[in-house]
């Protein structure tokens, strides 16, 4: 396995027993360097943790970030308990300021390795972490552009007059709005994962699966807009097998996309939202489900989720429509008629 760099920190600097782990889980289980790095950030600051509590170092000081942990072995992980384990998540959402996601995803390395310890490689007698459920989820609703608003920014690009990328950049936005694929599943595409007709491209999603999305007319017109834009520049850089290009003829970058798409949600005046790339996938999501009649299940395969309930968060339905389903009640022309005066009551 090559040696992974994590913010200058070389793999090098943990313990045998993590650099095995890190390799096990590239080499023999396939996880991308993205995801064994992110292992290994969330290992580094578990270990610096129980070293901070060992040594009387303040968790939040500059000592804590340089505080060696490669002398951890078996013995050492084999005395970290249940409570150690706790402990790390409060200093996690209290002293780091994390937050669900962040919560969820340091606890799920810590499973992840304990349990090649104790189950792959049988070095610990147990699994500190087996009894520790998943912090609990505020679910909040996902962000997304209305159908209108998500016009609008297409318009906006297509009537910037300054870019020399504009079609570049609507075709980028186009798939986005349309197939719901992730910023690195985008910046990912080969020329070569395109099929002939344009009907469809390949993407490699997370845990590097290949799914296939199907393109319809608007995302087939705008990548032949843009091809035969490309054609005109000079791309002999030896990343031309990137569907889309930066300036330099080099694949375009993840944050190059998020620049160009901020840039254009702020001239369209969508900016000061929490709006985001991401966030274009969750309107391509929602838009499909409610324009589109499209059933969750095939929702689910369309946006490469592994579980369903993950999905489920774009299949809210909007204040309209929440409103349309209340009025079309049998019941909501019922009302309490009003007593008529009795034909036989005198006249006053």
């Amino acid at each position: 396995m090559a040696v992974l760099t994590l913010k200058g920190e070389e793999i090098k600097a943990f313990p045998p027993i993590v650099r095995e782990f890190a390799s096990y889980k590239s080499v023999i289980e396939g996880c991308t360097e993205k995801t064994v790095c992110e292992y290994l950030s969330d290992l580094r600051t578990f270990f610096r943790y129980l070293e901070a509590k060992r040594t009387g170092v303040d968790p939040e000081s500059d000592e804590f970030r340089a505080l060696p942990f490669s002398h951890i072995d078996i013995a050492y992980l084999a005395e970290i308990t249940g409570s150690d384990v706790y402990e790390f998540m409060l200093y996690a959402g209290q002293a780091r300021g994390n937050g669900w996601s962040a919560k969820s995803r340091k606890l799920s390395t810590l499973k992840v390795f304990f349990k090649y310890l104790h189950i792959h490689k049988h070095l610990i007698d147990k699994d500190p972490t087996e009894d520790i459920g998943a912090p609990r989820r505020h679910v909040v609703l996902p962000k997304f552009l209305s159908l209108d608003e998500s016009l609008l920014l297409l318009e906006t690009i297509k009537n910037d007059s300054e870019s020399s990328t504009v079609v570049r950049d609507f075709a980028i936005v186009t798939l986005f709005l349309n197939c719901g694929m992730r910023l690195s599943e985008l910046t990912g595409i080969n020329l070569t994962d395109i099929d002939r007709d344009l009907r469809s491209l390949r993407v490699i999603g997370k845990g590097n699966k290949e799914r296939v999305i199907y393109l319809n007319d608007a995302c087939r017109s705008a990548i032949v807009d843009y091809l035969n834009e490309r054609k005109k520049e000079d791309v002999s850089s030896i990343n031309t097998k990137a569907l889309f290009l930066s300036r330099r003829g080099d694949r375009i970058s993840n944050k190059t996309v998020q620049w160009m798409v901020g840039k254009y949600l702020d001239a369209a005046g969508l900016g000061g939202r929490g709006l985001s790339v991401h966030k274009l996938r969750h309107t391509a999501a929602t838009l499909m489900y409610q324009s589109g009649d499209v059933d969750v299940r095939v929702l689910k395969d369309i946006l490469g989720h592994a579980q369903l309930n993950t999905t489920q968060i774009y299949t809210h339905v909007s204040n309209e429509s929440m409103e349309r389903a209340i009025a079309s009640n049998p019941l909501a022309a019922a009302k309490i008629k009003k007593k008529k005066p009795s034909d036989t009551e005198e006249d006053s």
